[in-house]
């Protein structure tokens, strides 16, 4: 019998407010569920707007703690209703002074299972995110859910392949990559590269991208988020570039080993000679 995992993610407006925002995600979740929907992750800081186009000190206040803040707590109680694993992107902040672009891990049962940090934190036009973020110091977690082994990376760190690898040496089975990318900077390269690190690494891909303009800028996020297979197949069609939208594919994950049998790449890794990857 295939091991077949039924996941999600959303695509989404900015509303204009947390709490709105919080709850359209969480009615979102309530109909993944109903659709047997076993994980679903959301977008890059899924619970404010996309506030790094511009570099203002009133925009900490969207920070929270993680996981003692009210948006995780509440995601947890939403696992637990539903039954599913979440992924919950958010504004950390540690202590004073110390902030990070973050996703939290919450199994099925609602049990808090750890945290990505961002690693790489981009400062360009729209992108001020150096403003706001300390660079990840957590390391690559993959971790261990009711629905295998789940890993995140988020947004930027798409650009740079050693993460990619790090996860599916950590075992990762499923990579969920939340975003804020806009027309025009970098499309072309949205569907080419979490395809591309999906076949390198062999694991499935969820590329989740917000829609729409915001408040703060001019970035159009234009959506298309998808789910990718270990062979760099879409699964099913991609979302909408336009409206918001919750994706619900069917992913075998039988399809990992046969890939990793059939392409070896794990097998055929040189890490003896790759130190001068890792100098300065």
């Amino acid at each position: 019998m295939a091991n077949v995992v039924r996941a999600a993610l959303v695509q989404a407006t900015w509303t204009g407010d947390t709490e709105s925002m919080v709850a359209k995600h969480e009615e979102h979740a309530r109909a993944a569920a109903r659709q047997g929907a076993k994980v679903i992750g959301f977008q890059e800081v899924f619970n404010a707007p996309y506030f790094c186009q511009v570099q203002e000190p009133e925009h900490y206040r969207w920070a929270e703690p993680v996981p003692d803040g009210p948006t995780v707590r509440r995601m947890r109680e939403l696992a637990r209703e539903t039954g599913m694993v979440i992924v919950v992107p958010v504004f950390e902040v540690e202590q004073s002074g110390f902030y990070y672009n973050t996703a939290a891990v919450i199994d099925a049962d609602g049990s808090y299972l750890g945290k990505y940090r961002k690693h790489h934190i981009p400062q360009v036009r729209g992108f001020w995110e150096k403003y706001y973020f300390k660079p990840g110091n957590l390391g690559w977690p993959v971790f261990d859910t009711a629905v295998g082994k789940v890993g995140v990376y988020i947004c930027y760190d798409r650009h740079f392949p050693e993460g990619w690898r790090q996860l599916g040496l950590n075992g990762a089975q499923l990579v969920y990559n939340p975003s804020a990318t806009h027309r025009g900077l970098s499309s072309y390269l949205w569907r080419l590269e979490q395809p591309a690190a999906a076949v390198a690494n062999e694991y499935f891909v969820a590329a989740i991208n917000r829609v729409g303009q915001e408040i703060y800028g001019d970035n159009d996020f234009y959506g298309t988020s998808y789910f990718v297979d270990p062979r760099g197949q879409v699964v099913g069609d991609t979302a909408s570039d336009t409206k918001e939208e919750l994706l619900i594919r069917d992913l075998d994950f039988d399809v990992i080993e046969e890939v990793r049998q059939q392409w070896a790449f794990y097998r055929d890794r040189r890490p003896d000679a790759y130190e001068g990857l890792v100098q300065p």
